[in-house]
């Protein structure tokens, strides 16, 4: 059972090595299911387009004794990911040792002084925590009206600041996972080649096999048609309760699918992402993730 939370610093964490520090926190990563997609961010038009960068005092980056290409640079720094770093140098919105930068290919020495936006950045050590999602938390944190957000429930976990990967709704249970590393994030959620994730799904009436072949088989949408990797009951003696298997970025298909075919999903939970599961993990709790899980979710 989840913790109580009267000193709203959210449950009980399971590592005792932690560190702690105050700051705000504003969503960086969402999943992408292919229905909705922002407006792309113009870098051209000036540093009014980006939050300033507060001062970091995070560890160095390791192996630091090498020079470092400066888009990994902002990366590792967890301003943005790769892609959108060279977008914001050639804005020419970077300065390295008091001069505006807009090579590609500049790579950034030990000894470097990095700005951006005006604001110094040190190279974040990245992170990577294991949350057991309870019902009635949304992973919408940027809005300030939000009640019960996903962040309430890590705390201050680390000194870094960590944000969710993937998009789950209030009524969606367990694992979700949390970074600062914008690439591997940006890479898990991806709509066609993201992670793997299993669904545990509880209907309001048993699923008709017919329609279970249907799901199979791929189901016509009004913007055409939808595919779910693996479809199963989970019980042969509850034809309520059926296991799905998909690609990351499809929570809100899962829905449509279901209510195209006439039934409400009263209770869907995530079993495993990426290959993390909640193993040994209470609902409300998280933990950091060890060196062999970041290893595997690094080469997925």
């Amino acid at each position: 059972m989840r913790n109580s939370r009267s000193n709203n610093r959210g449950p009980r964490k399971t590592e005792s090595d932690n560190r702690f520090a105050s700051g705000s926190r504003t969503p960086r990563f969402t999943e992408n299911d292919g229905e909705q997609r922002g407006p792309k961010r113009d870098f051209k038009k000036g540093p009014s387009n980006f939050k300033r960068v507060k001062r970091k005092s995070a560890e160095e980056l390791t192996g630091s004794n090498e020079d470092v290409r400066l888009n990994r640079f902002l990366s590792i720094a967890g301003i943005c990911n790769r892609r959108e770093a060279d977008d914001l140098i050639a804005a020419g919105l970077v300065e390295i040792n008091g001069k505006v930068v807009t090579t590609m290919g500049y790579k950034v020495k030990p000894t470097d002084t990095v700005k951006f936006n005006g604001s110094l950045i040190k190279s974040e050590k990245k992170k990577y925590l294991l949350l057991n999602k309870p019902k009635g938390f949304i992973t919408t944190v940027n809005d300030r009206h939000v009640k019960k957000s996903v962040n309430e429930l890590i705390g201050n976990a680390t000194r870094e600041v960590l944000y969710p990967v993937g998009t789950m709704d209030r009524s969606m249970t367990g694992v979700l996972l949390f970074t600062n590393d914008a690439d591997t994030a940006k890479k898990l959620t991806h709509p066609a080649k993201g992670a793997v994730q299993i669904l545990s799904v509880v209907l309001d009436k048993p699923l008709q096999k017919g329609h279970l072949a249907a799901i199979s088989k791929g189901v016509e949408l009004e913007d055409g048609k939808a595919f779910i990797e693996e479809i199963k009951y989970a019980d042969e003696n509850n034809k309520r309760e059926v296991g799905i298997r998909l690609q990351s970025g499809k929570n809100r298909l899962v829905h449509r699918i279901f209510q195209s075919l006439g039934y409400s999903i009263e209770k869907i939970d995530r079993v495993s992402f990426a290959g993390l599961t909640k193993k040994s993990l209470d609902r409300g709790h998280y933990r950091l993730l060890d060196a062999k899980e970041i290893g595997f979710l690094k080469t997925r």
